[in-house]
């Protein structure tokens, strides 16, 4: 096929997806920064289908830019360019590798391949990229696996939690992932003070409103119980800010420690705090079974 086709036109494909990679571990030690590196078998990646005619919004959130919603933001405010021609109206479809696509002036990058890791937080360590204040964050643990794709937390665990984080480039994944419309559950196993009466546990499911004005519900397993210490799994589909801790704290029984299990299909398992590993094609296709719009490889 030759020549650059104008890019109201259409043109179909069938993607091809091959699996290529590799796999990092990395341990934590409490007392340092530095980390070591364990590589294993070839992880399992699904790289991005540019064949098929995508809307130009879910192109720019899959560049990583910007989320679905402020991409369209971008369009209504005439700052895409695409071949030369500003576009102002959504629904328009492309194949990002058939145009030259331009936000701000600055040229779109092609899209990577979607890369897909779970990582386990230790504690004291901040769920972001960066931090002001040189406080350890994920990004010393990214720095130092030697993986190529720019990846990015979904979501956050507090500084004083721990568990399962999932790592990614696939924008438009992380947002699913984390919009309540989409209900994910997410697992916590938490620790708290005090051993709760099974009228307390039933405003969990009946739903306690928080400060915010907004109720809240959530689902609840005890593991044991001690003298004067109980352990639970909370589930919860939504995700606010210190929601599980302030739900448990409504009741009467303040966290003493707290540990994300589960998000969606994924679970944490035995990997150790601080190594990562990337997830297997049946993973990934389980969390695109999130969201029913995910194109499937």
């Amino acid at each position: 096929m030759g020549g650059k086709l104008p890019f109201e036109q259409l043109l179909k494909k069938d993607p091809s997806a091959p699996c290529t990679g590799q796999f990092y571990m990395i341990n934590h030690h409490k007392d340092r920064r530095n980390t070591s590196i364990r590589r294993g078998p070839p992880p399992r990646q699904v790289p991005a289908a540019e064949n098929p005619p995508w809307r130009l919004q879910r192109i720019l959130a899959q560049s990583g830019l910007a989320s679905r919603r402020k991409a369209e933001d971008l369009i209504r405010q005439g700052r895409v360019i695409v071949d030369g021609r500003v576009v102002t109206q959504l629904g328009l479809k492309i194949i990002p590798s058939e145009h030259r696509i331009e936000v701000d002036g600055r040229l779109l990058a092609s899209p990577e391949s979607k890369a897909y890791y779970l990582f386990n937080k230790p504690k004291g360590v901040l769920s972001t990229l960066q931090d002001p204040q040189g406080r350890p964050t994920i990004k010393d643990f990214l720095s130092q696996s030697r993986i190529k794709e720019r990846l990015f937390p979904v979501g956050r665990l507090d500084w004083d939690a721990e568990g399962l984080m999932l790592l990614t480039n696939d924008g438009e994944m992380a947002q699913t992932l984390q919009h309540p419309r989409f209900q994910v559950p997410k697992t916590y196993r938490v620790k708290i003070r005090g051993i709760p009466s099974l009228d307390s546990l039933r405003r969990l499911q009946a739903g306690i409103r928080l400060p915010i004005g907004k109720k809240h519900q959530a689902d609840w397993e005890m593991v044991k119980t001690g003298i004067d210490r109980s352990w639970l799994l909370i589930t919860i589909r939504e995700g606010e800010k210190h929601q599980v801790k302030n739900m448990l704290a409504a009741i009467g029984h303040p966290v003493i420690t707290l540990k994300r299990v589960a998000l969606g299909p994924l679970t944490l398992g035995r990997l150790a705090p601080g190594e990562m590993r990337s997830l297997t094609t049946q993973e990934i296709q389980a969390l695109k079974g999130q969201d029913p719009t995910f194109p499937t490889y």
